[in-house]
């Protein structure tokens, strides 16, 4: 960790302002990447940032100075965009399914989209639809643990994953073609 991030923690173990005010600045827009995978909107990714340092200013204590701070503020914020979808959804999760056809990814069709094309294609998904494959997919959460997390089957996480996959490979083939033909 480098000297000058060492600082700034160390003055927000003291609720320094200005050093609580440095740490916001600096992880800001990681924090937001992470924020608008699970938000449908900037306003929810700011929302969940902003509740994200409130933990971590309220949590200061608690985190070691000989790890990495990013790897920490990461979970802070994933568990954190989770409550948030929790908190706001007023949408079932979906039906069970026993059995779920993992889709292949194709990485020869996703480098022809562009990074926020795809968070865009991401965002359009249903709330219950995005949340179990960001949870999956991007953060690295097993089925059980999304289940658990979210208070749904495992089953349901399964079907979910299973049915933005195919969503998202219907809005990627559908951007191809607006781009061949465009």
């Amino acid at each position: 960790m480098n000297q000058n991030l060492t600082n700034i923690l160390a003055g927000c173990r003291k609720r320094n302002r200005k050093d609580q005010q440095a740490l916001y600045k600096l992880f800001y827009g990681y924090g937001m990447s992470i924020g608008f995978r699970y938000a449908k909107n900037e306003a929810g990714a700011i929302s969940i940032l902003n509740d994200s340092f409130l933990k971590v200013f309220d949590r200061i204590d608690k985190f070691d100075p000989d790890r990495p701070f990013k790897p920490w503020f990461r979970q802070i914020v994933v568990n954190t965009s989770i409550d948030y979808v929790k908190k706001e959804n007023k949408l079932l999760m979906h039906t069970d399914i026993d059995e779920v056809n993992d889709l292949s990814d194709r990485e020869d069709i996703l480098s022809r989209i562009g990074y926020k094309e795809l968070i865009g294609m991401v965002q359009s998904l249903s709330l219950a639809y995005r949340t179990v494959f960001n949870m999956h997919v991007i953060d690295g959460f097993k089925h059980e643990e999304i289940a658990n997390k979210l208070g749904i089957t495992i089953g349901t996480s399964k079907s979910n994953l299973s049915k933005a996959r195919q969503k998202l490979q219907l809005l990627v083939a559908e951007h191809l073609k607006v781009t061949q033909h465009g």
